[in-house]
């Protein structure tokens, strides 16, 4: 076999997986085998068809085919009693698959002849026997049946040839190729929803035993395979989408990659890959739903045995109480909620800690501080999880001769552009650094977030002073009396260092200083932050105390304290210490900088510890214990002379600002918390429920109400908002729309069409005067890697050439405005 001459693939890159049950190629009889007759093999137009010669009715000879095996391919293919293999591909003439698998092939070859005559004797035999009809059995159920370890775990379907294995370790269930009562087949609607990418084929399919995988590099993410036709039109080779596509040594290996077709059409596998079961079998099927199929799916996240059977079972797939308008008291509040917080608390943890990653490569480093920071790329995963500054990460290695087993606890301080983690470990002693590969990374998952809800709900239930009577009752949503402010306003209601208000952001600024509770709405470029900045302001100079600004986000909370900073008011922007680390662009601002550069006689004692501190790593347990009291000790001072503070919300429920008492509270992007997020700042939210909601991962808690904002049930319950109505950021045509639809059409426009037109540049707009380009795409729609949404590959190409083309014209004609437009 090593001398076979012109092997196609000497030159390709290819890894070896170490998996014999791997097959990269998939070889295919298209003649003979009724029961896998596919007529997508006959069919030469159709896209996904494999591509036989049309000129010939005869296999491949060995010398056409690509595969070092091909001879026993196609002795075995002759029989016409044998379905149709995978061969193992070629890896440099020497072949990767298994060998044994070749040799059982021929074999089973040999064997055939002397089992025919025994086939024979035994049908002649039966011939004779008399068997009594039974009658129909449409009374048979799939539910109830005894299945095999492959029957589709939903709906009972066995047929080898129709039933897929998600071949992820903690799964290995089976799934068929049908769709039943789903938009999708039922082993794509089990990927797409267990968030899992790997599968296997059936040993008794045509296809035999095989883990679908990219022939370059071994990516096993279905929603990114797909195959193409090679050299010899009876193999397909299967490439993923990235970024072997695009990979220069396949370019010239005789393939025509533009011929590429994905695995999944239409959330479904190809028929010639997975057959779809019968109507007779589908119709004998188990009916499931796609409601039962999403609740079966949340049962196997905490117990991997369960079956349909189980959602029957009393408690187990109990809907929790939903949220509703109004309350009682605020503790039916807090009965309500809390375990709305636990569902969602639960599966934050579970999602992070299944997170967990092996065979990392390190880069070491040393930060300012004199902290140990490991750089390393954190594989992508299509899901919710994605990476943010300030998570904790625990860095493992098992051990070797040289090294004993090692874990630290670090945290993210920022994700460099070429997409490594860069991960500032808390102890610094004992790191092996000298190793560079096997490492481990697990997420550690944070319950202070959800703790702080927890608290905040409890206190407003058993703590009459927590808010005023008057807003009590308002959030319970009970009729109280409308009540007013008596404060003396502004003459002038704008605010140092930001842009005059307009007539609409005047009201909001006027009403909002006169009332115990107020909602402000404001679309899009409509100036929410600088009327917020403008409110703070006015209520700072009122003298009635400090006023605390939240937002959900710490990017929010980040904008707002740097247009609060502007009006000269002195701001502290209060951190959590595992994002002290992260660069921000108002860490001037923050609290950990504000006493790290307090520059008086006083502090100078704290000076040389945090010199020492960061000079050596650590202190003495006295010296320690010293340096922490002088900290809290100038945070505190450095808090309470501030006129604001910022924070996010759940950043509001901090120990350091635990016996701070605010009387005036403003939360931005308020739309965007759930109700237990902004009840532990609670008043003033500013927000618009017409646009994007809080993000609730917990489907369960979403469907009883947690994705609600506080903000939209205030204004179910009558409370209206005050909307600022002056955009100044759309081109009049593009704001015409929402106006229209979200807004009552009492959006107005700051800007005019001739303040968003530019001239002098050659860009095919349809309509000079109008920004909206529609350009028909004929690409073919292709599933996401997620499986959760659709790509078309030759519309994103035409969008990309030409926003390049635009924006390189706009900038080389007004680059001093180009950064302020786009």
């Amino acid at each position: 076999m090593d001398s076979q001459p012109n092997n196609l693939y000497d030159t390709a890159s290819q890894p070896d997986t170490g998996h014999d049950d791997a097959y990269r190629f998939l070889e295919f009889n298209t003649q003979g085998e009724e029961d896998f007759d596919y007529p997508e093999f006959q069919e030469l137009s159709q896209p996904n068809a494999i591509r036989s010669s049309p000129s010939s009715s005869v296999w491949p000879t060995p010398s056409d085919s690509i595969s070092v095996d091909a001879t026993a391919a196609v002795d075995h293919h002759s029989d016409n009693n044998a379905s149709p293999v995978s061969e193992t591909s070629a890896k440099g003439g020497g072949g990767r698959g298994n060998n044994n698998h070749n040799n059982h092939l021929n074999n089973h070859n040999n064997d055939n002849n002397n089992q025919a005559s025994a086939v024979d004797a035994l049908a002649a035999g039966m011939s004779g026997l008399n068997f009594e009809d039974t009658g129909d059995d449409e009374g048979y159920e799939y539910a109830k049946g005894d299945f095999m370890e492959h029957a589709c775990r939903y709906c009972g379907v066995q047929n080898p040839a129709c039933v897929v294995r998600c071949n992820v370790p903690s799964c290995r269930k089976w799934f068929c190729n049908s769709r039943g009562n789903t938009s999708g087949s039922h082993i794509v609607n089990h990927l797409v929803r267990a968030k899992h990418k790997e599968v296997c084929l059936h040993k008794d399919s045509p296809l035999g035993e095989t883990i679908l995988e990219c022939y370059n590099c071994g990516c096993r993410n279905v929603f990114l395979l797909g195959f193409i036709s090679a050299k010899t039109e009876s193999v397909v080779v299967l490439l993923c989408r990235e970024p072997c596509l695009n990979v220069n040594a396949l370019k010239d290996m005789n393939w025509d990659l533009s011929q590429w077709c994905p695995l999944i059409d239409d959330r479904c596998f190809l028929q010639w890959l997975v057959k779809v079961p019968s109507e007779t079998e589908q119709l004998r099927a188990r009916q499931i739903s796609a409601q039962q199929i999403n609740k079966v799916e949340e049962l196997w996240k905490t117990n991997p045995d369960a079956s349909l059977e189980d959602l029957e079972k009393p408690g187990v797939d109990d809907e929790p109480q939903p949220v509703v308008l109004k309350y009682e008291d605020a503790y039916q509040y807090q009965n309500v909620f809390a375990p709305l917080i636990k569902l969602e608390a639960d599966y934050d943890k579970m999602m992070k800690e299944s997170q967990s990653k092996d065979n990392l490569t390190i880069r070491w480093d040393i930060g300012l501080n004199k902290k140990r920071v490991a750089y390393f790329v954190f594989p992508k995963e299509d899901n919710e999880l994605r990476l943010v500054p300030g998570d904790e990460l625990r860095l493992r290695y098992s051990g070797d001769a040289a090294h004993p087993a090692w874990q630290s606890v670090g945290h993210v301080i920022k994700l460099t552009a070429q997409e490594e983690v860069a991960l500032e470990l808390r102890v610094s002693q004992g790191v092996p650094c000298d190793v560079n590969h096997g490492f481990s990374v697990d997420f550690v998952w944070k319950s202070t977030s959800f703790d702080r809800m927890q608290g905040a709900m409890k206190t407003f239930a058993v703590d009459e002073t927590s808010v005023s009577g008057y807003i009590y009752h308002h959030l319970l949503g009970h009729e109280v009396e409308v009540q007013m402010v008596r404060n003396a306003l502004p003459r002038r209601f704008g605010a140092p260092g930001l842009p005059e208000l307009n007539a609409s952001q005047v009201f909001a600024v006027k009403s909002v200083l006169q009332r115990p509770i107020s909602l402000i709405q404001g679309p899009p470029g409509t100036g929410k932050t600088v009327t917020s900045a403008a409110i703070v302001y006015h209520m700072a100079k009122q003298g009635q105390g400090q006023v605390l600004v939240c937002a959900p986000s710490n990017v929010a909370v980040d904008q707002l304290a740097e247009k609060i900073s502007a009006t000269g008011l002195k701001v502290v922007r209060l951190c959590a210490k595992s994002r002290e680390a992260v660069s921000s662009p108002v860490e001037h601002l923050t609290l950990h900088y504000q006493v790290r550069h307090l520059d008086t006689s006083e502090k100078s004692e704290l000076h040389k510890l945090q010199q020492l501190k960061d000079e050596q790593g650590e202190l003495s347990s006295s010296d320690e214990k010293k340096y922490k009291a002088l900290k809290r000790a100038t945070e505190r001072e450095i808090s309470q002379s501030a006129d604001v503070i910022c924070c996010t919300c759940v950043g509001a429920g901090d120990p350091r600002l635990a016996n701070f008492r605010f009387r005036q509270v403003l939360i931005d992007e308020s739309t965007q918390s759930t109700e237990p997020e902004c009840l532990i700042p609670l008043v003033i939210l500013v927000g618009d429920h017409c646009q994007l909601g809080p993000v609730i991962m917990c489907k369960k808690a979403a469907r009883a109400g947690l994705a609600q904002s506080l903000f939209e049930r205030l204004v179910l319950l009558g409370v209206k908002p005050i909307r600022l109505q002056v955009q100044y950021r759309m081109h009049p045509c593009l704001s015409e729309f929402p106006s229209n639809n979200f807004y009552e059409g009492t959006l107005q426009n700051g800007v005019t069409i001739n303040e968003r037109q530019s001239t002098g540049i050659d860009f095919p707009w349809p309509v000079p005067n109008r920004p909206m380009f529609f350009y028909v795409q004929m690409g073919q729609e292709e599933i996401s890697a997620s499986g959760t949404s659709y790509l078309n590959r030759t519309e994103a190409a035409n969008v990309e050439k030409n926003s390049d083309y635009f924006f390189k014209k706009w900038c080389s004609s007004k680059s001093d405005r180009c950064y302020n437009t786009i």
